[in-house]
């Protein structure tokens, strides 16, 4: 059973402008708390007891976050956010995961509770989790044969024809697939360190099955920029808080 969350909170939030210079992403609020905080009350529910958050942008946040929590969060600040990519960021949590299987999140969504037993409960070890389409303006499109991750791109001309729904930012990570990960993202950061994530777990794939798990009526909302922030405070946020029937925040 996994136990073990990892969230990336590194970015700068460039995108929502003045917003992302005074706050993090995750400490956006669509209810009474910052949806990070939200996401980790969620963790909770699931059985995860152990969550580790790799910092950058303004970190200060989250330290306050983690002394006020108490057990069970543990920072790692990647002190080079400005120039690497979320990659790097993983990369820099190499020593605190020890060989554990991890569940892997983003601090910039907003999600139902099942998005979590969907990939927790499967019994493959390396889960993607994929919705349907969402027409939220930044989409990741996935690719798989079968319901086997072979690429994601923005651009779906880069895909191939089996493409199966979106990214969602949720990912299970076993312990041999992180291997494979950060030796691909290794070879890369000897010329650049900036590189996300999902460009290292397609590579390790080639090598380690991931299994794509389409949800295809999933609600959930990634957090990029000022229209991605009113379509969750609109139409998102409100149905998750009536389909769960519980207010995470």
């Amino acid at each position: 059973m996994i136990d073990t969350a990892v969230i990336l909170a590194a970015g700068r939030g460039n995108r929502l402008e003045a917003l992302g210079e005074h706050i993090p992403k995750g400490f956006i609020r669509l209810g009474g708390r910052p949806i990070v905080e939200e996401s980790i009350a969620r963790l909770g529910l699931a059985g995860i007891t152990r969550i580790v958050i790799v910092t950058g942008h303004l970190d200060k946040h989250y330290r306050e976050l983690a002394s006020r929590l108490g057990d069970g969060i543990s920072l790692v600040h990647n002190p080079k956010f400005v120039e690497s990519g979320s990659m790097y960021s993983l990369w820099q949590a190499r020593n605190t995961l020890a060989g554990r299987d991890f569940l892997l999140l983003e601090s910039d969504l907003t999600y139902e509770q099942r998005a979590l037993s969907a990939v927790l409960d499967h019994p493959a070890p390396d889960v993607l989790l994929v919705s349907g389409p969402t027409a939220s303006g930044d989409e990741v499109h996935v690719e798989a044969d079968g319901q086997r991750l072979v690429n994601l791109s923005k651009n779906c001309a880069d895909l191939g024809p089996t493409l199966i729904g979106e990214l969602v930012g949720i990912t299970r990570v076993s312990a041999a697939l992180y291997r494979g990960m950060l030796t691909s993202a290794e070879v890369h950061f000897r010329e650049s360190l900036r590189l996300e994530y999902e460009y290292a777990l397609v590579a390790a794939a080639r090598e380690r099955p991931v299994h794509c798990q389409l949800v295809a009526d999933l609600l959930w909302a990634e957090i990029d920029d000022a229209s991605h922030l009113d379509r969750a405070v609109r139409l998102i946020y409100p149905r998750i808080v009536a389909r769960d029937g519980i207010r995470a925040g």
